[in-house]
C-alpha cells in the first residue's frame, strides 16, 4: 500500500533522493544538511522554511513507515539518513529521479520532468520519460493480471491554458485536479538555464560540505571536552 505522507515528509525524501543523485560525496545527510536541502530556493516548490524539530519529526515518521533509515558510521559521531524509497517500491534510479523531482517541484509534464532530472540520470527523449511515468502510474499487473502494486503517480486532466498533461506523485493524497501548478514565476520554481542549475549545485553542495565541517569541529570540541573531565 502507498503511503500517505505529510508535505513536510515529500520534501525530506526528495532531498534525500536530490542529493543522493547530485552530491553522492556528501551523502547521507545529517540533519543540519538535510534542514539546508529542504529550505533551499532553487529547484523547489513551494520555498519553506523548516526547523530542525520539523525535519526531525518527518523523519521519524519516514523511518516508521520503512522510507527511511538512521546511518551510524565509527568515523563520524553525527547521525545521518537515507532513504529507501528504491527498496521499499521496487524502483530503478531513472524512475527514483521522476519521483524525487515530483517530490520537489509538484506535478509537471513529462518534458518537463526530462529536463528536470537531467542531473540524476538521462532519457532518450521525451516519450522515454513518459514511458517510464506511464509505468508508475499503471497497476504492474503479475502473470495472472493482478496488480503487484498501487499506482505511484498520476496523469492529471489538461487545465484549460494548458498544452500538456501534467503528472503527479501520489504519495501525498490524490491532487486536486484544478489546483493551478503554473509556478514558473514563483522564487526558485522555474526552469533555471543549464548554467544558473549547475552553479547553485555547486554552491548547495559547498554550503553542505562548509556544514559537515561544522559538524565534525563541533565533535572534536565535544571529545576534547570528555577528556578533559577524564584528566581533571
Amino acid at each position: 500500500m502507498v503511503p500517505e505522507l505529510t508535505s513536510e515528509e515529500v520534501r525530506v525524501l526528495g532531498c534525500l533522493i536530490e542529493k543522493e543523485a547530485t552530491t553522492p560525496d556528501l551523502y547521507p545527510l545529517t540533519i543540519n544538511s538535510l534542514v539546508h536541502a529542504c529550505n533551499q530556493t532553487s529547484n523547489r516548490y513551494p520555498v519553506v522554511d523548516y526547523d530542525e524539530p520539523t525535519v526531525q519529526d518527518a523523519l521519524h515518521q519516514l523511518r516508521e513507515r520503512g522510507l527511511a533509515r538512521v546511518v551510524h558510521s565509527v568515523h563520524n559521531r553525527a547521525i545521518k539518513y537515507r532513504h529507501v524509497v528504491d527498496e521499499a517500491f521496487a524502483l530503478d534510479r531513472r524512475q527514483l529521479a521522476l519521483l524525487g523531482v515530483l517530490f520537489l517541484r509538484g506535478p509537471q509534464t513529462a518534458a518537463e520532468l526530462r529536463s528536470r532530472t537531467e542531473r540524476y540520470c538521462s532519457f532518450a527523449d521525451g516519450q522515454d520519460a513518459e514511458a517510464e511515468l506511464e509505468w508508475l502510474a499503471g497497476p504492474d499487473p503479475d502473470p495472472d493480471g493482478n496488480p503487484r502494486r498501487d499506482p505511484l503517480v498520476v496523469k492529471l486532466a489538461r487545465q484549460p491554458g494548458q498544452k500538456e498533461q501534467r503528472y503527479a506523485h501520489l504519495l501525498a493524497g490524490t491532487p486536486a485536479a484544478t489546483e493551478n501548478f503554473d509556478h514558473a514565476a514563483s522564487p526558485g520554481g522555474g526552469a533555471a538555464p543549464a548554467g544558473r542549475a549547475a552553479a547553485a549545485d555547486r554552491i548547495t553542495a559547498l554550503e553542505q560540505e562548509l556544514q559537515q565541517l561544522r559538524d565534525e569541529v563541533a565533535e572534536v570540541k565535544t571529545g576534547l571536552e570528555e577528556l578533559r573531565r577524564l584528566f581533571d
